[in-house]
């Protein structure tokens, strides 16, 4: 490395770490309601008599109901219109998804009207209205300052008197809709003592056509139903005040104001004042998830997440240091700039950390290691092929050159990792996609930490003359143990290819066998349904629970216990009553109960997201076999694009005998170990390619064997550098990550094993079948003799000498 090039890795570097500093000591990060606490509700607008539900639509109901969730005082709440006719709406701190649903949720069409007289029965909808307005209040908002009513609500109506039960209103057509209000407060009055109101105020147009209105009225004789003024929202009076004496007939209550009364509570009046002032939704709205959390849940996984990788951290540095001696610690220091760099990108992009997020950002420690130990394994070859008196000199030497040797595979493993990064970015709902941000971000962090900050550290280090007196010390000086070993004698592995294969084939087998026998259990997320997570105050017995439900009338209801007192109750979609039943009956048997989580999913939701999960593996796979054919000749890409098929299909397999759920974050795990997957053949094929550039008559099998036999510590390494995390994920990051850890963890084994055992003896024999054409030039021969062959693909014909074998 050039004086002038480290001068400007290292200035790059230096700026790199120091805004990275800057944004983590000053800038909060973006907490995801799972971590924090609180209620996300996703609503789907459908089409109304009048108005289609339409992106257009969709953004002005997101502007109504931003004003009825900001009436109901909830700190920094989130509202965005998700795709053409999704709103997703994030409550902070809010436990109670009803207070949210039954205020937000509602269309709320107001409209004032004349009463003409009683009637006896229900000409049109009717509802119960709340209770009693004295005589003289006033109604709320008034219209847009037209006097024609609107299109919805354009017919007279029967409607249930609120003053008296089971008597009807006969109503005039609207005169004024709720656009016409300019204000609406919850207020107490004090004086009069009606108690809780909504207090309006009336833009100026519709100010004159509400003291027609009440004028017309007051000229009605005193006790006349006509002398009333109803207030209907949503096709239920609300208040229907009679004029006072003091209102001058024909002149109306001028002051553009008004009162809505009805003995409300406060949180009723503060409710009602919200849906006025937000006015009607454009288009009806449908809710299809609604999610709760407990801030102590959230504390809770955040908590056990920053154990897992902190230990997961320190686990694997300690292993690099102790394998990689001087560079192990330097590829420690980088790995703690990793963390620093990841996070802080995180938070200057404005991402939202979510519970799987820490996840992806702690699982992305072991790619960050992957790049490191390609490199250092690839120094040590080159350390071994220059000799000591070579390189005694200028350590640097081969650390530069096995820098430059890798950076194919290193690019080709990071680019099929980012792949099923933004699969899961593009497909996947909720906090997976906040998985697949962090994971990205970690890809692109590792890329820079390996290949520029490790490189600048080593560089430094390996200038001090104390460090070149001792070349045991950095770590490069000897192969390894296992590297020896297998140098010395190369395991045959692909003489017995046809036995592998088919022992792969018989495990595959397996784990279809479960797949049918058993089934897959899809979880809440792909089937629609509701999972409500509980906490009892002492143990709670699953029979006894399952029994008081079943009584409680919900007999298919899926009942799982965790630990001493943490219970699930999964059913099929329901409502609050039900719910409530379910929670007494669970108290019943635990005693009192705490909602920790609350999932709500709609069929027709339900359906969509398995869909986009099956889509977005058919994709990972189509995307993954276009990069790879690019890269490499298509034999060695339909080799590990098999290889990971068959890791996928072993991990559902897995799960299916377990009987544990597939939701959405077993998607973003399954994903994962695709790019795992991929990312370890990748690596021992590009080995195979170089080993067959040189040529040398050696046959394929040969060659094939020596690639795995020196490439082998890097997949140990690497591997042991996940496993540590995952390990501490799984029994650290509680309920939430179990079963996401358990499946990477069986795919970080089966990948490793894949490559080895389906992924190289596959590729073997396709070239068997299908050889290389030989290159220009060269010894002619088949592959299977080892001649010179053109690998195929884009820029692989570039001549690189090979590592010492």
């Amino acid at each position: 490395m050039s004086s002038r090039s480290a001068f400007w890795r290292a200035l790059l570097a230096l700026a790199v770490v120091a805004l990275s500093l800057w944004i983590t000591l000053t800038t909060p990060p973006r907490l995801g309601l799972d971590l924090r606490g609180g209620t996300r509700i996703v609503l789907q607008t459908e089409d109304g008599p009048t108005a289609r539900a339409d992106a257009a639509a969709t953004d002005r109901a997101v502007e109504v109901l931003r004003k009825r969730v900001d009436g109901l005082g909830v700190a920094e709440p989130s509202l965005a219109r998700s795709g053409e006719r999704r709103i997703v709406v994030e409550l902070p701190g809010l436990r109670d998804p009803r207070e949210a649903a039954e205020v937000i949720g509602r269309t709320a069409q107001l409209t004032f009207h004349a009463v003409k007289g009683e009637a006896q029965q229900p000409a049109g909808p009717a509802g119960s209205a709340g209770s009693a307005a004295p005589e003289g209040s006033a109604g709320p908002k008034a219209s847009d300052g037209s006097d024609g009513p609107p299109a919805s609500n354009g017919t007279a109506r029967v409607l249930a008197d609120p003053d008296a039960p089971g008597r009807f209103l006969d109503l005039a057509a609207p005169d004024l809709t709720g656009d016409g209000v300019k204000s609406a407060e919850a207020m107490l009055d004090t004086t009069s003592g009606r108690g809780w109101t909504v207090d309006l105020a009336f833009r100026d147009g519709a100010a004159a056509t509400w003291a027609r209105l009440t004028g017309a009225a007051a000229c009605a004789a005193p006790g006349d139903p006509a002398r009333r003024v109803a207030i209907v929202l949503d096709d239920r009076i609300v208040s229907a005040p009679a004029m006072q004496t003091g209102v001058p007939c024909g002149a109306g209550i001028g002051g553009g104001s008004a009162q809505i009364t009805g003995g409300f509570s406060a949180q009723d009046a503060r409710d009602l004042a919200a849906l006025v002032q937000g006015g009607a939704l454009p288009v009806p709205v449908t809710t299809i998830e609604q999610s709760t959390v407990g801030p102590t849940l959230g504390a809770e996984a955040i908590r056990a997440s920053a154990w897992a990788a902190v230990i997961g951290l320190a686990c694997t540095g300690l292993f690099v240091m102790v394998v990689y001696r001087l560079l192990g610690v330097l590829a420690t220091a980088a790995l703690l700039l990793y963390g620093l760099i990841s996070y802080a990108a995180v938070v200057a992009l404005g991402a939202t950390l979510t519970l799987p997020g820490l996840a992806g950002f702690v699982l992305a420690i072991g790619i960050a290691v992957d790049a490191n130990v390609l490199v250092f394994e690839r120094a040590r070859e080159e350390y071994a092929a220059l000799g000591r008196a070579t390189t005694g000199r200028d350590l640097r030497r081969p650390l530069t050159t096995a820098f430059g040797k890798v950076w194919s595979a290193v690019a080709d493993s990071h680019v099929t990792t980012l792949l099923a990064a933004g699969l899961l970015f593009v497909f996947a709902t909720g906090p997976v996609k906040g998985f697949g941000v962090t994971l990205a971000i970690g890809v692109v962090t590792s890329l820079l930490t390996a290949m520029v900050i490790t490189r600048l550290l080593a560089d430094l280090t390996l200038r001090l003359p104390v460090v070149r007196r001792r070349p045991t010390v950095t770590g490069m000086a000897g192969l390894g143990r296992l590297r020896t070993r297998l140098t010395r004698r190369v395991p045959r592995l692909m003489v017995h290819r046809r036995r592998w294969l088919l022992a792969c084939a018989g495990l595959l087998m397996v784990a279809l066998a479960g797949i049918g026998v058993r089934g897959v259990e899809f979880g809440v997320e792909f089937t629609g349904g509701r999972v409500v997570q509980y906490t009892a105050e002492r143990p709670v017995d699953a029979d006894a629970a399952r029994a008081a439900i079943a009584k409680a009338g919900f007999p298919d209801a899926v009942v799982q216990t965790a630990g001493d007192s943490d219970v699930s109750v999964r059913v099929r979609e329901s409502g609050d009553v039900e719910q409530r039943e379910i929670r007494e009956a669970l108290t019943r048997v635990a005693g009192p109960v705490e909602v920790e989580r609350d999932d709500l999913i709609g069929p027709s939701l339900g359906g969509e997201l398995r869909t986009h999960a099956l889509l977005a593996l058919g994709l990972a796979v189509a995307a993954q076999l276009l990069y790879l054919t690019v890269r490499f000749r298509w034999t060695y890409a339909t080799a590990a694009v098999a290889a990971m098929t068959q890791d996928v299909l072993l991990v559902i397999g897995l799960f299916a005998w377990l009987g544990k759920p597939v939701d959405s974050v077993f998607l973003a795990a399954l994903l994962t170990v695709v790019g795992y997957s991929v990312n370890d053949s990748v690596v021992v094929l590009d080995r195979l390619r170089e080993l067959r550039r040189r040529g040398g008559g050696v046959p394929l099998a040969d060659l094939a064997d020596r690639a795995v036999a020196q490439t082998l510590p890097r997949t140990v390494n690497t591997g042991m550098g996940a496993l540590f995390v995952l390990v501490a994920l799984a029994f650290l990051g509680g309920d939430s990550l179990t079963d996401f850890s358990v499946a990477l963890l069986a795919g970080v084994v089966l990948g490793m094993a894949s490559t080895v055992f389906t992924a190289m003896p596959l590729a073997v024999a396709l070239e068997h079948r299908n050889p290389a054409p030989a290159a220009p030039g060269a010894a002619g021969g088949r592959s299977g003799s080892g001649g010179r062959q053109r690998a195929g693909g884009a820029g692989v014909d570039r001549d690189r000498s090979g590592a010492v074998v």
